[in-house]
């Protein structure tokens, strides 16, 4: 029989039971931050449940990692710790479980209605690595900019590539993302323009939370890193392609990024994705053994994206993708990471890059969907080559189980004009 939880889950939820996500959130605008987990239209107070001596286990008895402003210190407990709580949150919220169930007052303090609180972000970021590991983005950039006779440079098939960002500018959905000024790239032999970007766009990515980081110098193997990945989260890496496009060569990404990425607040673990897991893509050829895993797997997790225009009420579909179409995968990517030596610490962030499928409407951003702005979208009446003041962009991401969701929520962002 299905797990079923006493608290009223609407069917088309993305927080059943089954999922349980993790956040930071504050019941009221003079609260502290604390921890809590999504359920149904509620947020569990992982702070009262704590103070009250539920988490009994040994992993989590005695420990204050729930009466911290964010998930960091739980997050290095690692693996056992995570299980601990999430079986004994699972049992909390049955609906055969009476500890919360029949006494009111515990459940006035820790169920607080999500409609009323403010989601912040959910870890301190030491550091946000951005990876490039959708085979489709990665031809179709490489078309545009290369021709297809280069469309993927050889060493993209032997090492997930990546860029070291910026983890200062990221932010939690719903946070308003001002339009970057830059340069861009000269008109014959004029200077190079400066002002706003004309080229604002978004990516559709999701990102590993590293749990448990490494030692420096001691490289993680790539048939345990998924004991160094928390969870995912759902990620908008804004993009001003006017200002990359005339600063990427030879160091890459730089201004063109820096300005902002949007994650959601939820943290869905890797435990709750399990039921999801699939098989990832043939890698031809073989990696090297360092990247080489027993068991090779992605998530089958729908992804969407929305553009709610400036002054409509409505928004528009612009693609449909799904987390399976990452030819390197998030083990794949931690691993390599630290294959140098590299440490990671607990609360690092690892973007996944565009996820990109194989259709045109699966482009997992405005560059591809657009082809660099040689195309228009149709958005009920408005058009669009790029994102304009007052847009709002939305992600969504869910995994359907038998009669259940374990969704991510939603990922937002508005853009404001220029300063």
């Amino acid at each position: 029989m299905a797990l079923k939880s006493f608290i009223e889950v609407s069917p088309d939820s993305h927080f059943p039971i089954q999922n349980l996500p993790f956040g930071i959130f504050k019941p009221e605008p003079a609260s502290p931050p604390r921890p809590g987990v999504a359920i149904g239209d509620y947020v569990l107070d992982l702070s009262t449940i704590s103070v009250s001596g539920i988490f009994d286990g040994p992993f989590l008895s005695g420990s204050d990692c729930f009466l911290q402003p964010n998930l960091n210190k739980f997050l290095a407990l690692g693996r056992p710790a995570w299980k601990e709580a999430r079986a004994k949150l699972q049992n909390l919220l049955s609906a055969d479980e009476a500890t919360l169930r029949d006494n009111p007052s515990l459940r006035e303090k820790s169920l607080v209605p999500m409609s009323k609180v403010e989601m912040l972000l959910p870890i301190a970021i030491g550091d946000y690595t951005d990876f490039f590991s959708s085979m489709h983005h990665a031809r179709n950039c490489g078309i545009m900019f290369r021709g297809p006779e280069n469309a993927i440079n050889p060493n993209w098939f032997q090492l997930p590539i990546a860029y070291h960002g910026r983890s200062s500018s990221i932010v939690v959905s719903g946070t308003e993302i001002i339009r970057p000024r830059g340069q861009g790239h000269p008109s014959g032999n004029s200077p190079p323009y400066f002002g706003p970007s004309r080229k604002l766009d978004f990516e559709l990515e999701m990102a590993a939370v590293v749990g448990p980081g490494n030692e420096l110098g001691k490289p993680v193997d790539v048939n345990e890193a998924g004991d160094h990945i928390f969870g995912l989260v759902l990620m908008n890496d804004w993009s001003a392609r006017d200002i990359q496009a005339w600063e990427y060569v030879p160091l890459g990404p730089f201004l063109g990024k820096s300005f902002g990425t949007t994650i959601s607040p939820w943290i869905v673990t890797l435990d709750a994705l399990e039921p999801f897991a699939c098989n990832s893509p043939k890698q031809d050829p073989q990696p090297l053994p360092y990247l080489a895993e027993k068991t090779s797997k992605n998530y089958d997790i729908s992804l969407e994206v929305q553009i709610k225009p400036a002054g409509q009420e409505d928004s528009c579909v612009v693609t449909r993708s799904n987390f399976n179409h990452l030819y390197w995968t998030v083990t794949q990517q931690l691993a390599h990471h630290t294959i140098n030596g590299c440490n990671l610490r607990p609360g690092d962030l690892l973007g996944t890059g565009t996820i990109s499928g194989p259709e045109p409407e699966s482009y997992g951003c405005l560059l591809e969907l657009t082809w660099n702005g040689q195309k228009s979208l149709s958005l009920k009446g408005a058009t669009r080559k790029f994102l304009e003041d007052g847009d709002e962009v939305i992600i969504s991401g869910c995994s359907k189980g038998d009669g259940y969701n374990v969704g991510f929520g939603t990922c937002t962002g508005k853009i404001l004009p220029s300063l």
